[in-house]
């Protein structure tokens, strides 16, 4: 069920109506709600897994894929409160083994047991010996990386004893599956959601109009740059970057840059603006990426529930940067190789997160030695920008291409051709342009935006958001695409 969908704003609406109905009974509002989340999930994968070759029919597929989460949630709820009776070392780290183990199988079942097939049966080939790899007949679980990310996240801060275990089994089946954020977050710390559900949601109107204006603003970017990019440009150039000139080739590249940060920026609107209507905060998961002066500040404004997460639960315990020079820029590259791996089972991916590795080693380095070397004023800042900005575009290629072969194909046609325009419109100039600016929008005038559309009346507010429904639906494809990030 994708967010850019009616049957999604349909669902939307139906599950909005029936959670304030409920009044104040809490344990069956979250009853609700976790029965909505699951029936949300169970359609997707079911609608997913129809046109997949797998061992089961789809809808006994659907229902192996949820009975991973809910048995997932339950040995997680039961740890947690087992650590909280536990005072010895031992048996603490078991129960967490057991629960990190839970999540590491899934994964390793669905998401890289191919992966590693083929990888093995290469190596042993280039060795001499000729293995036929066993490939898995699976489809990859909506939204495993991130709800795997999540619940291993409670473990460790009980565990850690920064976290109180949670009181309510429903709330904790809530907190993995709400709907808004199942799929592909913002990752979401047990710590920011778990206090929300232990309460009364909050049900003021403007909380709810912001969260509508987060949405349709969200539906924008996804639909008018994010689609149409993608459509326009990117998915041509990158199937056959032969058949375009070098010109169209750097505008594809560039065009991807600015399609995935429409497309998963406006996602994390949406589902931010979705939990809104419910009361519930979501965190934050972008600022302005491709305005940062380097790639450490890239990552402070990419993803932001990613990359604080592999801070918090990677690279501090590999040691951080309190062992020298040579550890941080080890830890580095492990945790950004990990990162890279994570959002998919394949060497480019691999690739991809051993650029950042390498990148962000590169850019500590100058931070050390800045004190004799500094770059500064508002000429050097903008050089940084531009450079930090083409380095991730070249990574983008690795994320995008759909094999190694294909990147290095796409970045010899970068230097190769001439400088025409005669396959890709001009107006995919001028959408580039504007995702662009979108950057310079400072967040302020954002939010006055939001506050301003949340102090008008009701009747303005649905005129406006029937007339951007209108709008969108016309700037729609004939077929909408899928959220990039809804494949990890």
């Amino acid at each position: 069920m994708l967010f850019n969908s009616p049957l999604y704003g349909a669902f939307l609406i139906g599950t909005w109506a029936v959670f304030w109905l409920l009044g104040r009974r809490r344990a069956l509002r979250a009853a609700f709600l976790v029965a909505a989340s699951y029936a949300f999930y169970f359609y997707g994968t079911w609608d997913a897994a129809r046109d997949e070759r797998v061992p089961l029919p789809a809808p006994w597929w659907a229902l192996l894929c949820l009975g991973v989460i809910f048995v997932g949630s339950s040995i997680d709820f039961a740890v947690g409160r087992a650590l909280s009776r536990t005072q010895g070392r031992a048996r603490r780290n078991a129960l967490l083994l057991a629960s990190i183990a839970y999540y590491l199988g899934v994964l390793a079942f669905f998401k890289y047991w191919n992966f590693a097939a083929d990888s093995a049966a290469a190596l042993l080939g280039w060795l001499g010996a000729s293995v036929r790899p066993t490939h898995l007949r699976v489809v990859l679980p909506f939204g495993i990386s991130f709800f795997t990310f999540e619940t291993m996240s409670y473990t460790i801060d009980v565990w850690r004893r920064e976290l109180e275990p949670a009181d309510s089994y429903l709330d904790y089946l809530l907190f993995v599956c709400f709907f808004p954020h199942l799929v592909a977050g913002p990752i979401v710390r047990p710590a920011q959601m778990l206090p929300q559900l232990a309460r009364d949601p909050r049900a003021d109107a403007a909380m709810q109009a912001r969260g509508l204006w987060r949405i349709a603003t969200g539906l924008a970017k996804k639909i008018v740059i994010g689609d149409y990019l993608a459509q326009a440009i990117v998915n041509r150039v990158f199937a056959a970057p032969e058949r375009f000139s070098r010109l169209e080739v750097i505008l594809a590249v560039y065009g991807y840059a600015a399609q995935i940060y429409a497309d998963f920026s406006g996602y994390s609107d949406v589902a931010i603006g979705s939990a809104a209507l419910f009361g519930y905060e979501l965190p934050e998961n972008f600022d302005a990426p491709y305005i940062a002066g380097d790639l450490q500040d890239f990552w402070h404004r990419w993803h932001i529930s990613l990359s604080t997460w592999l801070r918090d639960y990677l690279y501090k315990p590999l040691g951080g940067s309190r062992r020298g020079s040579f550890a941080t820029y080890r830890n580095l590259m492990i945790t950004m190789v990990l990162g890279g791996l994570w959002h998919g089972a394949s060497w480019n991916f691999v690739v991809w997160g051993a650029l950042h590795g390498g990148a962000l080693a590169a850019t500590r380095m100058w931070q050390r030695a800045r004190s004799t070397a500094r770059v500064a004023g508002l000429a050097g800042r903008a050089v940084a920008m531009v450079a930090t900005f083409h380095f991730v575009c070249f990574a983008w290629v690795f994320f995008r291409a759909p094999t190694f072969a294909d990147a290095k194909l796409v970045l010899e046609h970068l230097a190769v051709g001439g400088w025409t325009l005669d396959h890709i419109a001009s107006r995919v100039v001028l959408v580039l342009v504007a995702a662009l600016l979108l950057h310079l929008v400072p967040r302020a005038f954002e939010a006055r935006m939001r506050d301003r559309f949340a102090g008008t009346p009701a009747l303005v507010q649905g005129l406006m958001l029937a007339a951007t429904a209108i709008g969108l639906h016309m700037a729609s494809g004939l077929k909408p695409e899928p959220f990039v990030y809804g494949q990890f």
